[in-house]
């Protein structure tokens, strides 16, 4: 198959590194920045440029873009697109990319499946990009609900072959909900908490907490924005939650009550035993 991929950053970029290392389809690949494309040719990432002429020859296209940039791609490319090719995109939110994106695909006889593969590190770029970053990886997959099967089985392929593992289905309200709590609020958090000014005197009183909870600070600020922006009103509600729950240790720090701490503690440490246990851990 002739595979094409839009954006060549971390993500794009290491999805195209295996789909070369792990399979004979022919990879064509575009980003913005064009010392990316010259160096992942004159590396073999990419077979060739994904010109606007090879959108058409493509079987599979893979969108690493920003939401609202993948949603202008298909609407721009939705007339070029091939007859039953099958476009799936790589954004961290999926009712405001997947409805416009699914109407584009009707018109045009082509298929869209939002896609989030969940997988990463704290780094930018086609230079930090893996070819084994997705491996035993979990992706998420929002197809529409008159998708065949046929179909679907064509795109798990392709993502089996780079690495995926485990497989979610879900509608975008459902992605929107959930990824609100494991990963936006998660970053949130993480850039609230290095403000700290204590942060700045960590040097020799920190260990592995301190990583782990500093860790995703480290992000690209346009995207993050962007997606926080589009998935709000999820994203509020858990921003809310934990501002009400961490209210309750505070209020137990106020009035100096043990119990009520050790109350809290407990709950905390049960429900991460029950979601390891469940998780198989």
């Amino acid at each position: 198959m002739n595979i094409g991929i839009v954006g060549l950053g971390l993500i794009g970029g290491s999805l195209a590194r295996a789909i070369k290392a792990n399979t004979a389809h022919t990879v064509w690949g575009t980003d913005l920045q064009r010392p990316v494309v010259y160096r992942a040719k004159l590396l073999e990432v990419i077979d060739e440029e994904l010109t606007e002429d090879r959108v058409a020859g493509c079987d599979v296209l893979i969108l690493a873009l920003y939401p609202r940039d993948t949603v202008a791609w298909v609407e721009q490319h939705a007339a070029v697109i091939q007859k039953g090719a099958v476009v799936v995109d790589c954004a961290g939110v999926k009712q405001a990319v997947c409805e416009p994106c699914w109407r584009a695909a009707e018109q045009n006889g082509f298929t869209f499946i939002g896609g989030h593969p969940m997988e990463g590190v704290a780094k930018l770029g086609f230079e930090n990009s893996r070819r084994d970053m997705f491996v035993n990886a979990s992706l998420i997959l929002v197809p529409h609900r008159d998708l065949d099967i046929e179909t679907m089985k064509k795109v798990k392929d392709v993502f089996d072959a780079i690495g995926f593992t485990r497989y979610e289905i879900a509608t975008p309200e459902k992605h929107d909900r959930i990824i609100a709590l494991t990963s936006q609020l998660a970053h949130v958090v993480s850039s609230a908490y290095v403000k700290s000014p204590t942060a700045r005197e960590h040097r020799g009183f920190s260990a592995g907490s301190f990583r782990d909870m500093t860790r995703v600070a480290f992000l690209n600020e346009n995207m993050w924005a962007e997606l926080f922006l589009l998935n709000r009103e999820d994203l509020h509600r858990e921003i809310q939650g934990m501002i009400g729950r961490l209210q309750a240790y505070d209020d137990a720090l106020t009035a100096g009550d043990e119990a009520q701490m050790r109350v809290l503690l407990r709950e905390g440490r049960e429900i991460k035993t029950e979601l390891d246990r469940e998780d198989g851990e």
